[in-house]
């Protein structure tokens, strides 16, 4: 079984205020970040090390079904949050990854100055095209933060942790 999103985009509030950061979203949380500008093999690593996280964080090795298929969904977003940023946003920079027990944030900054968002009407027979819908379908919400000063943004996804 899968965690479902039952809100759209932006749903939960307001961005942040003060720019990105883990830890302003999910206070007193634990925070891993990992720089991604120049490396390569760049999802496979971001996988690993938020796999990591979860194993020290609790969430793996997973005891029952709900708790694989929410560490599953929670590697999956990774993969289709840095994937994206290598497609479509000149590459990812930094990969954050926090959690205050009952929900897990992902974040990746990027380069690119697109707007991400779920292709509509979505064609689930087409190959391509999916990663913000499955975004959209796993998190409790997700949203976008620019920082006016730099070029780039932080897309962040939040996910809840399991029961």
């Amino acid at each position: 079984m899968s965690t479902t999103r039952q809100q759209p985009p932006g749903d939960l509030g307001p961005e942040p205020e003060g720019g990105t950061g883990a830890a302003s979203a999910v206070p007193g949380a634990p925070v891993r970040t990992l720089a991604l500008g120049s490396a390569s093999g760049i999802v496979p690593l971001a996988r690993d090390f938020t796999r990591q996280a979860l194993y020290d964080w609790g969430w793996l090795p997973a005891a029952t079904a709900d708790r694989r298929a929410a560490a599953e969904d929670v590697l999956l977003v990774v993969s289709e949050l840095v994937t994206n940023a290598c497609l479509h946003a000149d590459g990812p920079e930094q990969l954050k990854v926090a959690s205050d027990g009952k929900v897990l944030r992902l974040e990746v900054t990027d380069r690119g100055g697109g707007q991400p968002a779920p292709r509509t009407p979505h064609r689930a027979g087409r190959p391509g095209g999916h990663g913000m819908f499955i975004v959209q379908r796993l998190c409790l919400d997700w949203g976008v933060v620019r920082t006016p000063e730099s070029a780039g943004k932080t897309v962040w996804a939040e996910l809840a942790a399991p029961s």
